[in-house]
């Protein structure tokens, strides 16, 4: 079973929901046979590196609400982050372009380390309040996951490395409709949007494995007496033909 999951690592649900996502795979009796794919989704293809304002302060600019309200309704959204073991350090974000995050992810994937990458960079953005639009800082946590630093700095140097991955993902998601992250897509076929409960994926991973799995029944349209025109555990039957 592959799970293909669309995200951004500045998105507070797409944690969330990848957490939720985790401990429904996690007591899924077939866990080890589930394929878990992440896909580069940016927020905003438009943001600019980290400018020095908060995420508050970015919030209430995009919405037009005053900073107070973007700080409620941030603390909300911690309130739910930290139901699923989570930190979010809101007052210390810095929001910024995530386009070379994405590059360096798609980078990793070539050494099997997406998966500890991305669990890396969305810890740094919203707990440890690192900049993911700054090639330094990006490099630092590239090297804690066993990928050279200056390897990585090179690749985030070449504007052009792994750019069109990026891309081919967000179109993909485009025509797949996705407006909106997370966004889980299950063996090309069954979708589910935003951070759902666990019980929703649970419910999810044991229908698809279900359908998946299952033998399919076959209606008997044969004509009764027929009995004699078949061949059974390498004998035939013999016809009688008897008056």
């Amino acid at each position: 079973m592959k799970i293909e999951v669309w995200s951004d690592f500045v998105c507070p649900f797409c944690y969330i929901g990848k957490r939720r996502l985790e401990e429904a795979i996690a007591h899924f009796p077939h866990k080890d046979q589930v394929e878990v794919e992440f896909k580069s989704f940016e927020l905003d293809q438009n943001a600019p590196k980290y400018s020095g304002k908060n995420i508050h302060e970015v919030l209430a600019a995009k919405y037009g609400m005053s900073i107070e309200q973007a700080k409620e309704a941030n603390k909300s959204v911690g309130l739910q982050a930290a139901s699923v073991g989570l930190t979010f350090n809101f007052d210390e974000m810095k929001p910024g372009s995530t386009f070379d995050a994405h590059r360096l992810a798609k980078f990793a994937k070539t050494a099997g380390k997406e998966s500890v990458l991305t669990e890396k960079l969305l810890h740094a953005y919203f707990t440890e309040s690192k900049d993911l639009s700054d090639q330094e800082t990006l490099a630092d946590i590239a090297e804690t996951v066993g990928i050279g630093r200056q390897e990585a700095l090179n690749i985030l140097q070449d504007k052009t490395a792994f750019a069109n991955d990026v891309r081919i993902d967000e179109a993909i998601a485009q025509q797949y409709g996705i407006s909106g992250v997370p966004y889980f897509i299950i063996n090309q076929k069954y979708a589910i949007s935003g951070a759902q409960p666990p019980e929703t994926f649970a419910n999810a991973l044991q229908k698809v494995w279900e359908e998946e799995s299952s033998v399919p029944k076959l209606k008997d349209l044969s004509v009764g007496g027929a009995a004699d025109a078949s061949c059974t555990d390498g004998s035939c039957a013999i016809p009688n033909n008897e008056e």
